[in-house]
């Protein structure tokens, strides 16, 4: 009876970036007017000076003055806004937006809003103002690739790929979304076609650990097990810490027959993040392989502890125990790991009493 090889490696990452950015014009020429916005556009200009230097209060601030003498100050709500998203008052933010977006129908205020709204989890108010935003402006690529972010999170893959592929059209060298629709497309089991899109991204930024580890998770589906190996060390090269990649590489080497390899890199992993379930269980089929059935038991009861719904590591965990004829032992865990949804748990409790 083989153990049960299950190997945690789909890692997509969508590189959502929550940063908002002052309007290209924000900021302005103080103007001498008779309504008294000269000293608006003064308390507009250093609340400006103060979010870019992240003196966030100061802004606040500054913004506040600049709309108290300029109710109908649309930059210096929307810039308001901006700075409360820094400080993660996502609610304040949307209220500066609405305010700004009364005053004038803007695809930034749109954007932010939607920025904003996907922060609090409220993911279809993001897509009605990101499809806003390009209604507005047909060009603003980042509107549709973090839409796009939404409807991979949604597994909308083909719709996602979509929205992926016209922020490309708009931005050529846009690397984040190559590497996201290659993730959609390896979700659709298009495997060549999200190989050719991350390598795209990597032409356009080769400092991406993140695609060079899902390059790696694609190559190690298409059975290029030493190519996946060298694209998860170029991850690991470039970020020291990526307790993922660590995991993942060991699968590789796995699925090569580099078994003390394997355990050395789960073992990272988990140096790296000591509560690292899947680690766990890796390691505990490495070391199967290696025949060290009690340093399996071992791993799977601690992936176990760190997951006590971790059907696969019961799995295991039985699988070993029977190797040392505890066989009493082995159905109990199968019978759990069937309790849990693994259907294959099922294949070995016919003999069970």
């Amino acid at each position: 009876m083989k153990i049960k090889k299950i190997l945690f490696v789909l890692f997509c990452s969508l590189a959502i970036q929550n940063t908002i950015y002052s309007q290209n014009d924000s900021i302005v020429k103080a103007k001498v007017l008779d309504d008294g916005s000269q000293d608006a556009e003064k308390f507009y200009n250093s609340g400006i000076t103060n979010f870019a230097n992240k003196n966030f209060s100061g802004a606040i601030n500054d913004f506040n003055q600049a709309i108290a003498l300029k109710p109908d100050f649309e930059r210096a709500y929307y810039n308001r806004g901006a700075t409360k998203f820094e400080m993660k008052d996502y609610n304040g933010a949307i209220t500066d937006f609405d305010k700004a977006l009364t005053i004038s129908q803007t695809a930034d205020s749109y954007f932010s809003r939607a920025q904003s709204k996907y922060a609090l989890g409220n993911k279809d108010g993001a897509i009605t103002d990101y499809s806003k935003t390009v209604e507005l402006k047909a060009d603003y690529a980042q509107a549709y690739y973090y839409r796009g972010g939404i409807k991979f999170e949604n597994s909308e893959y083909k719709e996602a790929i979509d929205d992926f592929t016209k922020a490309i059209a708009i931005k050529p060298d846009y690397a984040y979304a190559y590497n996201d629709r290659g993730s959609a497309k390896r979700q659709m089991d298009d495997i060549k076609g999200a190989i050719s899109d991350y390598n795209k991204a990597l032409v356009a930024n080769s400092e991406m650990a993140f695609t060079y580890n899902n390059l790696a998770s694609a190559k190690r589906k298409q059975g290029d097990f030493k190519g996946a190996i060298s694209d998860y060390t170029e991850a690991i090269n470039q970020k020291k810490d990526y307790y993922v990649a660590y995991n993942n590489r060991g699968s590789a080497k796995l699925d090569n027959g580099d078994y003390q390899g394997a355990i050395d890199d789960f073992s990272k992993a988990i140096q790296l993040k000591a509560d690292y379930a899947f680690a766990f269980n890796n390691r505990a089929v490495a070391k199967y392989k290696l025949k060290d059935y009690k340093g399996s038991i071992d791993d799977c009861s601690k992936a176990i502890q760190l997951n006590s719904t971790y059907g696969y590591a019961y799995l295991n965990r039985g699988i070993a125990k029977e190797m040392l004829r505890d066989n009493a032992g082995a159905c109990s865990d199968w019978k759990k790991s069937a309790d849990l949804g693994v259907e294959s748990a099922k294949n070995y409790t016919g003999d069970c009493r």
